[in-house]
């Protein structure tokens, strides 16, 4: 076993670990990739400001984020297909989450479903809510989501037509793959041994609950079926009357929409591009942040989705106007490479560089941190 130090660690372990196609499936962007590459790029470009003669013997990485209390401002993103990266995903990360004190998002397309979930851990988790044609099966989403426990409501907003990865394209990504993709899954034993003993391999939130899905092939069509390119605001309201408490919307990216979810209100906004899986060319989400934080203010919480791979870039984050991060990739490298261990060492290394961070930054507590301890 390498020595893990970093989230680059993790990605390099995790690519060795898991198929090829699962890997390009983490590891991609739309068409020439340049927003996902920009997403972790355009973090370097923000520095530090570094201070001393501060007492920093106690620094606190706590934080509040769309209302929630965590011990790192930080909660775990959405990311679908999350039980195939490393068998029964889903549920580790959850139990990670809640060991540690930081929320976890369950996508709507998660191989073990929210009520899997919350059975292994018994504790509420926020849920991710894709919104599809079907909007009977939407509608039975939220009221499955509410009557399961899930403690928030994180509605995508920048799914209204899919972008192209080539690579998924040329992997010819499946849950029942090729005879190519076959061959990559015999040189990696450890993966294949621990799916073929799992009970979870089917995507639980939709298999036996969208109309017509009983199988792995019809919901592959259904994916792409359902992609509803209507979604508007009258939609988001009525969604938060379906779920009957606050929603956080993810997939922001203007200072005008912000401006507009803002005067609905809108609590919770996470500045998001998809992780550069959407819109090719659109900014980093980092880059954004500012002006959305300029454009409402204190009216909405801010969280930031897309680039994160330091406890650095989280301070970065928090700088410029989000009380905290979700990890996507990251959280996949670490998982993928090592199971729940790994997403537990994950949290540990980026509690210490954000611990680092803050004290040669002459800052004790999150809130502190603020625009004035950045610069470009």
């Amino acid at each position: 076993m390498p020595t893990i130090t970093c989230v680059e660690d993790f990605r390099q372990l995790y690519r060795k670990r898991v198929p090829k196609m699962f890997y390009d499936y983490a590891e991609s962007g739309s068409y020439t990739e340049s927003t996902f590459r920009r997403n972790e790029a355009d973090f370097q470009d923000i520095k530090i400001r570094q201070r001393v003669g501060v007492d920093i013997t106690d620094i606190d990485t706590s934080a509040t984020m769309a209302g929630v209390s965590a011990n790192l401002p930080v909660a775990f993103a959405p990311v679908g297909m999350l039980g195939i990266q490393n068998a029964a995903g889903e549920i580790k990360v959850a139990r990670v989450a809640r060991d540690f004190g930081v929320p976890f998002i369950l996508s709507t397309m998660s191989i073990c479903s929210m009520e899997q979930v919350m059975e292994a851990t018994g504790t509420p988790f926020w849920f991710q809510l894709y919104v599809v044609k079907d909007r009977e099966f939407v509608r039975d989403l939220i009221h499955r989501a509410r009557a399961t426990g899930c403690s928030g409501l994180v509605v995508t907003m920048d799914l209204s037509m899919l972008g192209q990865r080539h690579k998924d394209v040329k992997n010819q990504l499946s849950i029942r793959p090729n005879l190519k993709n076959m061959l990559n899954i015999a040189t990696k034993p450890r993966w294949a041994l621990e799916m073929a003993r799992t009970p979870y391999k089917s995507f639980g939130n939709v298999i036996g609950h969208a109309r017509g899905i009983d199988d792995l092939s019809s919901l592959l069509v259904w994916a792409v079926e359902m992609v509803d390119p209507s979604l508007d605001w009258d939609d988001i309201e009525w969604i938060r009357k379906e779920w009957g408490g606050p929603i956080i919307l993810k997939g922001i990216m203007d200072a005008a929409d912000a401006r507009v979810a803002a005067d609905m209100g809108i609590e919770t906004i996470v500045v998001s591009n998809h992780g550069g899986r959407q819109l090719d060319g659109a900014g980093s989400s980092i880059s954004l942040l500012p002006e959305i934080a300029d454009a409402v203010g204190d009216r909405v919480d801010l969280m930031l989705d897309s680039g994160v791979r330091t406890g650095a870039d989280i301070f970065r984050a928090r700088a410029l106007g989000a009380s905290g991060v979700l990890l996507g990739r990251a959280m996949v490298y670490a998982l993928g490479a090592m199971g729940q261990a790994g997403v537990e060492t994950l949290l540990a290394i980026l509690q210490k560089e954000l611990r680092t961070t803050m004290g040669l930054a002459g800052k004790t507590s999150t809130a502190a941190i603020g625009r004035d301890d950045v610069y470009w």
